[in-house]
């Protein structure tokens, strides 16, 4: 009864014809089989867990390039900021226009100054637009964008002498990012954040000595004296360390007078602000370089609308990606660096 259970069971079990090729033959299973046979269920059975192998790596094909669309789902759908979410008809209303400086200024960043004076241009058009918001958050960075930004900035004040320019530091306003805030017309900042940072920086190293007690030598051929001079390789001789002072004491002073021409009579008479130390918001606020405590919200109840509108160009997939990684950066730097609660 056993026997006729099991065959029966084996008659209804489905079968798997390339197993059932691949499994040897009665004749082969014999001790006598000819080499030939048992080649030909091997090559069966390669061929078999090939197929396999293949259909895995297909369906391993499918599931990595669905975590890929959801990861770059993440990054382009997530984030965007409550700013993002506004109806399309939402500048047709009343409301605040903002601009962002989010990140380090550079010619190549989110932050440099096609894109900002873009933004901005875009938001002094606006008809329903009843300020201008300069939401900041920046350590500061080039110069020129700096520049660049504040030299367009007074421009399109000048020509919308109607338009209120507000700038709103959060975290940081610092370096290059004070140096725009300036142009604006009142700062405001959260009593912690960190604003000023008034100075310029160049910085290095040198190995000349490191690289002759290692033998090496250094070939550098150039047309000038001091084509050379910043090389970390090289000496650098009085002279030449005295003319890079004048550089960036020169670029310094240009920055004093862009914070003066801004602020004017509301900066405090000390000499220190000028020195590059950063403030906290209550400090900042003492010495002239913000006009209140606040936030973006402080605006919205003064001018009693809560519709904001950000007139930043989108920013391409690439610059968003980089934008997060960046903000994941400066929060574990700002551990190292700043106060925390």
């Amino acid at each position: 009864m056993n026997e006729e259970s099991t065959s029966s069971q084996s008659a209804t079990k489905p079968t798997d014809p390339w197993r059932e090729q691949a499994r040897p033959t009665a004749e082969a299973s014999a001790p006598t089989a000819a080499p030939e046979d048992w080649m030909q269920a091997w090559a069966k059975e390669v061929f078999l867990e090939q197929r396999r192998a293949r259909r895995g790596r297909i369906i391993g094909y499918f599931v990595r390039g669905g975590f890929t669309l959801l990861i770059l789902a993440l990054v382009l759908g997530v984030g965007r900021g409550a700013f993002q979410d506004m109806k399309p008809d939402a500048a047709s209303q009343p409301h605040l226009a903002v601009v962002e400086i989010q990140g380090v200024i550079d010619s190549r960043g989110q932050v440099r100054a096609e894109r900002i004076l873009g933004g901005l241009q875009r938001a002094f058009a606006a008809d329903q637009a009843r300020a201008v918001i300069l939401r900041i958050n920046s350590p500061g960075g080039s110069p020129v964008q700096s520049g660049q930004i504040y030299d367009g900035l007074m421009q399109l004040k000048a020509e919308h002498p109607q338009m209120p320019v507000y700038a709103v530091i959060e975290d940081i306003g610092a370096s290059g990012a004070y140096y725009i805030a300036v142009a604006a017309d009142q700062i405001l900042a959260d009593r912690a954040s960190l604003v000023g940072s008034i100075g310029v920086v160049s910085g290095g190293f040198g190995f000349a000595e490191a690289i002759e007690r290692l033998g090496i030598e250094r070939r550098v051929f150039s047309a000038g004296e001091n084509k050379a001079f910043l090389d970390p390789f090289g000496e650098i001789s009085e002279e030449q360390r005295a003319f890079w002072q004048q550089v960036l004491d020169s670029t310094h002073q240009q920055f004093i007078d862009r914070v003066r021409e801004g602020r004017g009579e509301r900066l405090a008479d000390n000499p220190q602000i000028f020195s590059g130390l950063v403030w906290n918001g209550e400090l900042a606020l003492q010495e002239g370089l913000i006009d209140e405590l606040g936030s973006i919200f402080t605006l919205q109840r003064q001018y009693q609308t809560q519709r904001l509108v950000n007139y930043t160009p989108d920013l391409t997939p690439w610059e968003r990606l980089e934008q997060r990684l960046a903000t994941r950066v400066s929060l574990m730097l700002n551990e190292w660096q700043a106060p925390s609660y």
